[in-house]
């Protein structure tokens, strides 16, 4: 099992609601799970939890059989790979160097990227069709291209599960559908993949497993098909939705009747 969460509580210093409350979780290798929920319901703090930003009041994480608590940041940047919704660079890094940061954890404080890193980085912005970016500056290229380049630098990292936060929040729907491919991938390749969105539909198209974050702070958790039926994500989202099955695409989607 790559994560187990049991019974996780986190409350922020200032609050006085527990934004998540007894979550537990479960992740395997080479499973996409599909986070969900409202504005607020604490996806992105479960995310926070789990890469070690934050630490819960209560519960367990427990990562590839070790306790996340007693892991140090290096050893966790080993095994988890974080793509946030959106990064901004403090310099004006090209993209070569930016994906060669994936390197960090897995070389000496007082070392440097080495020939073969680099090879591997190139071949990891080949594969992505990106290398037409490599000498560019990443602050000068588009969200969408941030976001590809992102993952090309999560991929050098070589890390045995990656969590995205709303990897799709600020695209256009083409690059959206490109980032979810990419996605879908990943997971072919052995990565663990989390990941949040607010589109039940991307959901429903990555299919493996999903779950929701309600506004209580608990967490439901299965098989995507299970999850997420209508009468739950009408719940949830309070509003009419759709599930239907079409045809053409030879799958079930996540429909808004008219308006």
């Amino acid at each position: 099992m790559i994560y187990e969460v049991k019974d996780l509580t986190f409350i922020y210093p200032a609050g006085d609601r527990k934004v998540l409350d007894k979550a537990n979780i479960t992740l395997g290798e080479g499973e996409i799970l599909c986070i969900l929920g409202p504005n607020g319901a604490g996806k992105t703090t479960l995310l926070n939890c789990m890469a070690g930003l934050l630490n819960p009041q209560h519960g367990s994480i427990r990562l590839c059989g070790s306790d996340l608590r007693k892991m140090g940041a290096r050893e966790i940047a080993k095994t988890v790979g974080y793509v946030p919704q959106i990064h901004t660079p403090a310099f004006d890094y090209r993209v070569l160097d930016f994906v060669m940061m994936g390197c960090a954890p897995k070389i000496g404080i007082f070392s440097k990227p080495t020939e073969e890193d680099e090879r591997r980085c190139i071949e990891v912005l080949e594969s992505m069709g990106l290398m037409h970016l490599a000498f560019k500056s990443y602050r000068n290229i588009s969200g969408g291209e941030r976001q590809q380049v992102m993952i090309a630098r999560t991929m050098v990292q070589k890390p045995k599960v990656v969590l995205f936060d709303e990897p799709t929040a600020h695209l256009d729907y083409g690059n959206q559908h490109r980032v979810l491919r990419r996605v879908k991938d990943m997971a072919e390749e052995g990565f663990s993949v989390v990941i949040t969105t607010h589109n039940p539909d991307h959901a429903l198209l990555l299919g493996d497993r999903a779950a929701i974050v309600e506004r209580s702070g608990k967490i439901i958790q299965g098989a995507s098909e299970e999850i997420l039926t209508q009468e739950t994500l009408c719940r949830v989202y309070n509003t009419e939705l759709k599930l239907v099955w079409v045809e053409e695409a030879g799958r079930t989607v996540c429909l808004v009747p008219e308006l």
